[in-house]
């Protein structure tokens, strides 16, 4: 494609996301990132991917650090924790996939390429009930267990976007597109995104 548009895809558990964005890069034909990305800053960084996987889109425990370095300046002070090295190592593979065409799902993508005029923001959301068969369908798990995977999932993405970003996760204002996959289907959510990206002139 000859214009360039990043697409940054926020996602509750089990909406639907992943599948979107991956058959919107292949719509577009563009380059497409999720799990994927943790290869790519391991590549970069030189941090082993077993723990970057680990930390993955998880609660940063950053605050607490700092608390106890408030108290222990200079007994506790050994250089950038864990969490922070792996948050500029994860900024910096993002902020260099947007140089080019791509789409990229969650990791703070939508708030690390802010500046970015090429852009396209989505929250991807959806009912319960349609979350919870798609996660069972897939995990092959029970409902109770499914629902719990649901609530547990959803706040530690939000306890890390809202740590690590000046924006909510998952309210209106934060992206420029907000979509409810179970009312519009897989497919149609790709659709209109697309047809967003073309009312944007970015296509």
């Amino acid at each position: 494609m000859a214009k360039k548009v990043v697409v940054a895809i926020g996602r509750q558990f089990g909406s639907g996301g992943h599948e979107i964005g991956e058959k919107l890069a292949k719509r577009l034909g563009i380059q497409f990132y999720d799990k994927e990305l943790i290869k790519v800053i391991a590549k970069q960084s030189g941090l082993c991917e077993k723990v970057l996987e680990s930390y993955d889109e998880k609660p940063t425990n950053s605050l607490l650090y700092s608390i106890v370095m408030d108290v222990y300046p200079s007994v506790m002070y050994t250089g950038p924790t864990i969490d922070q090295q792996i948050y500029q190592a994860n900024y910096d593979a993002i902020k260099q996939l947007g140089e080019k065409s791509c789409v990229i799902v969650g990791r703070c993508a939508d708030y690390i390429l802010r500046d970015c005029p090429e852009l396209v923001s989505v929250f991807i959301h959806a009912d319960d009930d349609f979350r919870a068969k798609r996660i069972a369908e897939e995990y092959q798990l029970p409902d109770p267990k499914v629902r719990d995977m649901l609530v547990k999932t959803d706040k530690k993405r939000a306890s890390y976007y809202n740590f690590q970003s000046e924006k909510k996760w998952g309210a209106a204002v934060s992206y420029n597109l907000c979509l409810d996959s179970s009312s519009i289907g897989i497919e149609g959510s790709v659709e209109l995104i697309e047809s967003y990206i073309r009312h944007r002139g970015l296509l």
